[in-house]
């Protein structure tokens, strides 16, 4: 999972995914590492079945365990789905190896757009191809929502979450959040009211003191197991 943040109004973060080949191509398995939960139940199955190779498939749910192991070099992975803010470092390290167009004919069909916001990170497309996009938000459990805030729980306002009298509360029935500091930043950023993809310091500054101010309301930064905690009741509330 990629993450492209637009500033759109409703302070919601757009994520893109790329799927990128790293320098330990040439290998009987093929060896890939990608987000946890982002991938269908049946895709291993049906490539090996198609192409006689076998995967060898490693998971992940932090931006930044990826990017430290790739950046160590010889990861051994021949295939990383990474956050798109990462490719300069990556490629300037020479972690990654230039894509061969020749071996992908269904370049063709992949949205342009998607292509163009690639290039703010990989010019020309060399190294990346887009793999995955989405948006983050607020997933909640209606009953435990309203048993702790009343009727008039503010669900459709990033109140919810970054105001602090409500968080306090939500923390009796719990509250995650995507160990994603890149997607969360800028979401505090528009609720302050700064620009999402801010580059002055002092805008992050004032971020960051808003974030420590909840910290202890949130039980826990994770990416993987949000989702299944939230459909479980583990959790009343998430950003996800």
């Amino acid at each position: 999972m990629c993450r492209y943040r637009s500033s759109l109004n409703l302070g919601i973060s757009s994520c893109l995914s790329a799927w990128i080949v790293t320098a330990a191509a040439d290998a009987p398995t093929v060896h890939v590492y990608n987000w946890y939960d982002y991938i269908g139940p049946t895709t291993l199955q049906d490539f090996k079945r198609d192409t006689g190779i076998e995967p060898v498939y490693d998971t992940f749910d932090s931006g930044e365990v990826l990017e430290a192991k790739l950046m160590t070099g010889h990861s051994g992975y021949d295939v990383v789905v990474a956050s798109n803010f990462i490719l300069p470092a990556l490629i300037k390290a020479g972690a990654l190896q230039k894509l061969d167009r020749s071996q992908l004919p269904n370049l063709k069909h992949i949205d342009p757009v998607l292509l163009e916001k690639l290039r703010a990170n990989d010019p020309d497309n060399q190294y990346a191809i887009p793999y995955l996009w989405g948006t983050d938000g607020i997933g909640y459990n209606v009953e435990k929502v309203r048993a702790v805030l009343g009727e008039q729980a503010p669900v459709n306002s990033w109140d919810l979450l970054f105001k602090e009298e409500n968080l306090a509360k939500l923390s009796q029935c719990g509250v995650g959040i995507l160990d994603a500091p890149a997607e969360i930043m800028p979401i505090a950023l528009h609720y302050l009211g700064l620009p999402p993809n801010s580059s002055n310091p002092d805008d992050y500054k004032k971020a960051e003191a808003l974030m420590l101010k909840l910290r202890p309301y949130i039980t826990y930064f994770n990416s993987s197991k949000i989702g299944s905690d939230l459909a479980n009741g583990d959790i009343c509330v998430a950003l996800t």
